[in-house]
């Protein structure tokens, strides 16, 4: 009796996941060129200890909150692809919801406005921390959860292990940012360190996505 040993086949990616794929990895491209423009427009923040968020007062505000904006929609893409050509599973379900709390949470930043550091804490403010906080915690943890999920599939590999190594990062960057304030520590650079590796995530779960044969949708 012979066994197949042959390795797995790649599986066909859905016809709309690799556009889904696609706008993810452009959205990221223009968020990140307003981030370095906004560093330009607002030369007054420093980029060791201001938010990103902090950008979303004075001068140019709606500029960061597009950027807020765009954020949520390239989430909700990478989010929307991965549903389509991740294993159904009780973890791939939980990090694909975390995933999309983040990506909503992070649209409603733009409707509340954070209260630079030094300044006074108003209402607008306090909701801008309480859902900036959901959203971190959200994608720290949804993140390693979809990593795991997609590292138990072959046709994931090696993209897998680099996703979960990524992740791990994410969620160690995310728990030193919370200590930046008991510090005095660059909090806005943990800040930059813990957003950057969350988008590296979906860039290469993107371009995974975007290399894989099409199939039907």
């Amino acid at each position: 009796m012979k066994t197949d040993v042959s390795p797995p086949r790649l599986r066909l990616t859905p016809s709309r996941a690799k556009p889904l794929a696609l706008f993810s990895l452009g959205g990221i491209a223009v968020y990140v060129a307003i981030d370095v423009l906004l560093a330009f427009l607002r030369p007054g923040y420093s980029l060791l200890y201001n938010a990103e968020s902090d950008y979303g007062r004075g001068p140019w505000y709606w500029v960061m909150d597009l950027n807020f904006l765009l954020r949520c929609a390239l989430s909700l893409a990478i989010a929307a692809a991965l549903y389509r050509v991740a294993r159904p599973g009780g973890r791939t379900r939980a990090g694909l919801g975390l995933l999309v709390t983040w990506a909503i949470c992070s649209g409603l930043l733009a409707f509340f406005a954070d209260d630079p550091a030094g300044t006074p804490v108003g209402g607008s403010g306090i909701v801008h921390l309480i859902l900036g906080l959901i959203a971190f915690i959200c994608i720290a943890v949804g993140l390693i959860l979809i990593s795991a999920s997609l590292i138990s599939d072959p046709s994931w590999r090696p993209a897998a292990a680099v996703l979960l190594a990524i992740s791990v990062a994410g969620a160690l960057a995310c728990l030193l940012l919370g200590t930046a304030g008991k510090h005095h520590a660059p909090g806005g650079l943990y800040e930059r360190i813990f957003l950057g590796l969350e988008l590296l995530w979906i860039v290469v779960a993107a371009i995974a996505i975007a290399r894989r044969p099409a199939g039907p949708q």
